[in-house]
């Protein structure tokens, strides 16, 4: 278990901890991370980690809860205002993509919880998906959505998000140029479009069971032209005598 710190400074030291095992452990992966590489990445002795941390595992896991918390608190801010419970997850999805694209260490970290510290990966699912099941319960109650079961949408809905944010945040290129919309790493951008946000809540607003409130969906980008389309997909035209079938 980890130390408390009793002074400002120790507060600040423990802060740098977390933040360069957040870099470590999304660079390395928790096998490839050390104490060393942490406190180097600090710029702290190792003996200063001991102060603060028994372990790597225990640094892990509250590296865990630390982004737990901060991710649930920018979607709350995100989400604070709307007026509806369908802008209420607009917002809250698109804090959830800004955080995760200036911390993509979320996703990495969460998934190696899963072998790693699977009660830190019990604990982050449960504190989002506690909160979420109560918002749409109330929703529903109060006729902002269909009538639903409150827990099969909220584990749905984490679903999309984190797989749309995976796609488009996590596994993209942002110097590529988008590709086979059945690759996950085609994305070509380290955020989530405009298009794409609009597509989803068009789909979660249906889901819900009111698709009139979901915002007018801003065009997707043009398909490519036959021009365009020649140099980038790589399936053989139609007419080509090199992939025409021998007769």
């Amino acid at each position: 278990m980890s130390a408390a710190p009793r002074t400002a400074r120790g507060e600040k030291t423990r802060r740098r901890l977390l933040e360069a095992a957040e870099h470590v452990f999304a660079a390395h992966g928790y096998h490839e991370a050390s104490v060393s590489r942490i406190t180097e990445r600090a710029g702290v002795g190792q003996g200063t980690f001991y102060l603060y941390f028994d372990t790597k595992l225990d640094v892990f896991n509250e590296l865990v809860e630390d982004l737990n918390h901060r991710v649930r608190q920018a979607m709350s801010e995100g989400s604070r205002g709307a007026t509806s419970r369908i802008e209420a997850e607009r917002a809250g999805f698109a804090a959830f993509f800004r955080f995760t694209a200036e911390h993509p260490a979320l996703y990495r970290v969460v998934r190696e919880a899963e072998l790693v510290s699977p009660e830190a990966l019990r604990l982050h699912y449960s504190r989002i998906v506690e909160g979420y099941i109560d918002g749409l319960r109330d929703a529903a109650e109060e006729g902002e959505i269909g009538d639903i079961d409150p827990t099969v949408a909220a584990w749905a809905l984490m679903g999309v998000g984190e797989m749309i944010g995976m796609r488009w945040v996590l596994w993209g290129d942002g110097d590529a140029a988008p590709g086979d919309p059945a690759d996950p790493t085609a994305s070509g951008t380290r955020e989530v479009p405009q298009h794409v946000l609009d597509e989803m809540m068009r789909f979660i607003a249906g889901a819900l069971g009111r698709p009139a409130l979901a915002e007018s969906p801003t065009p997707a980008p043009p398909a490519p032209t036959p021009s365009t389309a020649s140099a980038t997909d790589p399936r053989p035209a139609a007419d080509d005598p090199d992939h025409m079938e021998e007769s």
